[in-house]
């Protein structure tokens, strides 16, 4: 196997599991721990731009579209941060779950990123920076321990 540029990468089909399954659905709105309203898979807006609001409802099919939608929108805004820096498609699923949970925003100010962009890249400390990112509101949450291990494995190992 060979990495390839991120304009030749897509999720997987196993990396689209991997996040809806560390996601969790959720039929009805709540507040993620930091004060942000999340439905369906994490959607934090709907698909016509509002923000989620308390109380609001998902269908788990209009879930797993709007979970579709999300990564389609975070992996063009990824490639177009990231450049022409070959990755694997293992590290890629790893990297966009890592950015689903933390916005496209986030993820290309990154360490990671700064990493992925020396020459050359340095891939092992890239994968490392995944595990730092374990806070949610100042607060290690283990929930997001598991979760960055998961990644960081897969990004180093090729497997969840």
């Amino acid at each position: 196997m060979r990495r390839l540029l991120p304009s030749f990468l897509v999720l997987s089909a196993a990396g689209l599991i991997g996040i809806a399954v560390h996601e969790g659905y959720r039929e009805t709105a709540y507040d993620d721990g930091v004060g942000v309203q999340t439905v369906g898979f994490g959607s934090t807006t709907h698909a016509d731009g509002r923000k989620v609001a308390r109380g609001d409802k998902m269908s788990v099919e209009r879930a797993l579209v709007r979970l579709g939608q999300d990564v389609d929108r975070m992996q063009r805004e990824m490639k177009a941060c990231l450049g022409p820096v070959p990755l694997y498609p293992h590290e890629w699923d790893a990297y966009v779950s890592l950015t689903y949970n933390i916005g496209t925003g986030a993820f290309c100010r990154s360490t990671l990123v700064k990493r992925l962009k020396e020459t050359p890249p340095n891939y092992d400390a890239a994968c490392a920076e995944i595990l730092k990112w374990n806070r949610a509101g100042g607060r290690v949450m283990a929930g997001l321990v598991r979760r960055r291990q998961d990644e960081f494995k897969l990004c180093t190992e090729g497997r969840p």
